[in-house]
């Protein structure tokens, strides 16, 4: 028989990372307080101790990100395991981008980010609103707008946004506000799918982070046969658990930038396997809010 010590904040969350690491036939003998948590021994038998491999160091970091089951990552690089399992990729800017997803994702405000990049790297985007439903989108994109210096189109039909995007210059980027979308309505989902193919736009699923994985997975499905290749996740400077991130990663979507903060001028982070492992295992950024 052999003994392991395990420390974590509370009792669920250090049997979790016990479970997790030593398997179901792990028994816990005791656990105890100790300073910034609790203390839980647990054994397990050893039949042929050299067969038993060595506990990854990310895996105990990992378990308060609530991954599901078909998420575990193995191997000491933690980087690596992430770039095996998920893909990374810059957004696809040869065409239109349409930011896709549910109401409150942040969708708004990351058109706004993309295009004060676009503007500080001396391109001029074209930004066009599709969110006509919504109380103040317009208003709130048009203010964002204006202090670049750009002009916002408003179109919230596809023959509309069409007629908008032509345009368009060779080689301009453009950006495409959609509305907050329930992918589950079959009325919804018809006409993200007629803007998307009237605008020959690429479709950006934008999703918080903090869902619950299942919750995120089965979004992340559903905008995938929208035509989503894409994830821009939001929140990433407040959430303490990006099981949802991931999930919906793992569901055919490319982690490609990364909502990090409210600035407009600072506040997307391009996404790659090495910035998302520290992420992972360092926790949110304190010092800044939410996105």
């Amino acid at each position: 028989m052999r003994l392991r010590v395990f420390r974590a904040r509370n009792a669920s969350l250090a049997i979790a990372a016990a479970r997790e690491a030593m398997g179901e036939e792990a028994v816990v003998l005791g656990t105890r307080r100790v300073g910034g948590g609790v203390e839980l021994t647990v054994a397990w038998e050893a039949v042929e101790p050299e067969l038993i491999p060595p506990v990854a160091t990310p895996r105990f970091e990992l378990a308060r990100h609530n991954l599901p089951p078909a998420l575990r990552f193995a191997g000491s690089d933690l980087a690596e395991a992430l770039a095996a399992r998920l893909d990374f990729a810059p957004l696809p800017l040869e065409r239109p981008i349409l930011l896709v997803g549910p109401p409150g994702a942040g969708k708004t405000l990351s058109c706004a980010k993309l295009a004060a990049r676009a503007a500080m790297a001396g391109q001029s985007p074209l930004i066009v609103t599709a969110d006509g439903a919504r109380a103040g989108a317009v208003e709130q994109l048009a203010a964002f707008t204006r202090l670049l210096g750009l002009t916002l189109a408003v179109a919230a039909q596809p023959e509309v946004l069409a007629k908008a995007l032509q345009a368009r210059r060779p080689g301009q980027p453009a950006f495409i506000d959609g509305f907050g979308c329930d992918p589950f309505d079959a009325a919804q989902a018809e006409l993200l799918h007629r803007l998307a193919q009237a605008a020959d736009a690429t479709p950006v699923l934008v999703l918080p982070a903090g869902l619950d994985a299942e919750e995120s997975a089965e979004l992340a499905r559903a905008f995938h046969l929208l035509g989503a290749r894409h994830l821009l996740p939001t929140r990433l400077d407040m959430a303490r658990r990006l099981g949802g991130v991931l999930s919906a990663a793992a569901a055919g979507l490319a982690l490609t930038e990364a909502g990090i903060g409210p600035q407009v001028a600072a506040g997307l982070q391009p996404l790659t396997a090495i910035w998302l492992a520290g992420r992972l295992v360092a926790g949110p950024q304190r010092e800044t809010s939410a996105c």
